[in-house]
């Protein structure tokens, strides 16, 4: 992928391909539990657009998916309408992006 229009991306230079671009996942695991679910919207608690999500950029974020999934994610890049970067797998951090239509709620 090429992420050249995106300034949070870190370049990393490689002698044999010139300068490749690449997000830089967290160097640590998130905490080892996952806030409580809010029962509503609440302070900390954002509605899912791309200025609230944008708060999140950097930081272990959790995430409750429309359809029950929940997972630590670590956002990189946000969008109109989606968000890009690294989901923890409960051993490692994986690049994804998910489309803001299917986050139902995040905390930061």
């Amino acid at each position: 992928m090429v992420y050249e229009e995106h300034e949070h991306i870190a370049y990393h230079y490689d002698s044999a391909d010139a300068y490749r671009q690449q997000p830089v996942a967290p160097t640590s695991s998130p905490p080892a539990s996952p806030p409580p679910r809010p029962q509503s919207a609440q302070a900390g608690t954002f509605a899912v657009d791309p200025g609230s999500i944008r708060r999140c950029m950097y930081r272990f974020t959790y995430i409750w998916m429309r359809g029950g999934n929940s997972f630590w994610f670590w956002p990189v890049f946000v969008g109109r309408t989606s968000v890009s970067g690294f989901r923890w797998t409960g051993r490692r951090w994986v690049y994804t992006g998910i489309s803001l239509n299917r986050i139902d709620m995040f905390t930061c």
